[in-house]
């Protein structure tokens, strides 16, 4: 039994295996963090202002000056939270998908000069973001706090809903990557598909004030479990539904199997085009 179980999953484990044995990955993440605030006085320090200053206007814009509030909520900051408790994640997982799928082309020189392991390559960008997030998500709370908004146990399945959407981040990545070379009109498409995901993903409306026919259609929507999942935890301070979730992440692991396969019948396609 354990034989078969490792054979099921060998396509999971091959893409991973190199993962730990390459320090360029790391190498790129770390450039790729620090790199973006190179040459500026500040530096490493705007990672911090430009989050903060986002959170900001999101919770005073929508709680104070809109007067936007949640269904059932008196709170001001209420519908602020819940904004940003969707965005949030929601931006780390466009961001990494966006930048996954043109990775072979942006990273072609390092790829024409060193051989890599290709699947491993979008990894760099999935630490880099998950850096930011992290970075974020600490501030959200501190604003929380000061606020005077409420904590449950539940926030400690954060790091859990995370790895999910990144698991699921990294396999389409990966897959609409390896179509994106041989279309480059694609990634055009790609930023589109997810202007239109974004308003199919309950962010800046509650799902439960759809029409029934509109909840029928988005929750086939994976992003709607795992952004409703955050939200279960931040505003409702309940547990998220575990149910969508496993499918979320089984499908995340169906879909990187596909990607190995795929990958194995391209790879030297792949590098010819790049």
């Amino acid at each position: 039994m354990k034989t078969v179980l490792l054979q099921d999953y060998e396509p999971v484990i091959s893409l991973l295996r190199p993962l730990f044995r390459n320090p360029l990955i790391f190498e790129l993440a770390k450039r790729d963090f620090t790199e973006k605030y190179s040459g500026s006085t500040l530096g490493f320090i705007w990672s911090f202002i430009y989050p903060l200053i986002n959170i900001l206007i999101y919770m005073v814009i929508f709680g104070t000056l809109m007067g936007a509030r949640l269904p059932g909520s008196s709170s001001i900051w209420s519908y602020g939270v819940y904004l940003v408790s969707g965005l949030v994640p929601w931006t780390a997982f466009a961001n990494t998908v966006t930048r996954s799928s043109t990775v072979f082309l942006d990273k072609k020189n390092i790829i024409a000069k060193i051989h890599i392991d290709l699947p491993t390559l979008p990894v760099y960008i999935l630490i880099s973001e998950s850096i930011t997030f992290v970075v974020t998500f600490v501030i959200f709370l501190l604003i929380m706090f000061l606020t005077g908004f409420a904590f449950s146990q539940y926030l400690l399945l954060i790091p859990v809903l995370y790895l999910i959407q990144q698991v699921f981040a990294y396999a389409l990545g990966f897959f609409l990557g390896m179509f994106v070379v041989f279309l480059r009109d694609l990634k055009e498409v790609v930023a589109l598909g997810f202007q239109i995901w974004f308003w199919f993903t309950p962010i800046v409306y509650v799902f439960d004030i759809l029409p029934k026919f509109a909840q029928q259609v988005l929750i086939w929507n994976p992003m709607c479990a795992i952004v409703s999942a955050y939200h279960d935890i931040f505003i409702y301070q309940r547990m998220p539904s575990f149910f969508y979730l496993a499918l979320v992440l089984i499908g995340s692991i169906g879909l990187i199997i596909i990607d190995y396969y795929i990958f194995k019948k391209l790879e030297k396609d792949i590098r010819d085009f790049i």
